[in-house]
């Protein structure tokens, strides 16, 4: 959740909630959103005190509730780089809350790989968390996490000794029940021999497709725990 906040979390019904009726139609009104007129009649209620809001900070209905962050994003993070520094590798953390359009962000950590590559020093692992957007323009099917691997695996463009990983800690990106997706460096070659455009399918959205033909979905099954993205990308020139 970001910044680890509870009252952001749509499945924290005991957390206060600061946001009013009037908020939600500010915010309809600021993107010029016609919601269905079910949605507007009842906001438009509630704005008017016709109906009761949600519980507030202070409501003394959850004056006895305590809240406990059992795992974190960044805890989550920091127990990634524990492990790979276990295993020598030097850890590069980008933080738990990296946001901004999907495909933007894969390319430019994949440029930083390009980067540490050339550098050919000591192994590195890039680390990031946090739940980036997608601008659908296509009609395949897709998630952030693989619509965030697949253009970071184009960015790479096949270069010898860069992998990569993305994955929804939740095991589900998108509407799929699949976690995410591994990129290696003949992921392009691999996709191409087999007569698949690897930008038409980030054209089109269709991430999960592309990944799937090459066996490369992450496949967790339900994990119980939401945490947000987790990003890992290795640099092993």
């Amino acid at each position: 959740m970001p910044n680890d906040d509870p009252g952001v979390i749509g499945s924290g019904p005991t957390v206060p909630d600061r946001t009013t009726f009037a908020d939600a139609l500010a915010v309809l009104a600021k993107y010029r959103i016609e919601p269905p007129a079910a949605v507007r009649a009842t906001s438009k209620k509630g704005a008017a005190g016709e109906i009761e809001e949600t519980p507030k900070p202070g409501d003394p209905r959850l004056a006895r509730v305590e809240t406990i962050m059992v795992a974190t994003p960044q805890r989550s993070l920091e127990a990634a780089a524990a492990v790979a520094s276990d295993r020598g590798l030097e850890v590069v953390m980008l933080g738990d809350n990296l946001e901004g359009e999907a495909r933007e962000l894969g390319a430019a950590h994949a440029r930083q790989a390009l980067d540490l590559a050339k550098q050919a020093g000591k192994p590195t692992v890039i680390l990031s968390g946090g739940e980036t957007t997608v601008t659908v323009r296509g009609k395949g099917r897709g998630g952030r996490n693989v619509e965030y691997l697949l253009a970071e695996a184009i960015a790479a463009g096949g270069t010898a000794g860069i992998w990569g990983l993305a994955a929804d800690t939740d095991g589900v990106d998108g509407a799929e029940d699949i976690a995410g997706a591994i990129f290696t460096p003949d992921t392009l070659a691999r996709a191409r021999a087999k007569g698949r455009d690897p930008q038409a399918m980030l054209d089109d959205n269709d991430g999960h497709s592309f990944f799937e033909m090459l066996g490369d979905s992450l496949v967790t099954g339900p994990t119980r725990t939401n945490v947000n993205d987790f990003r890992a990308t290795l640099i092993a020139p």
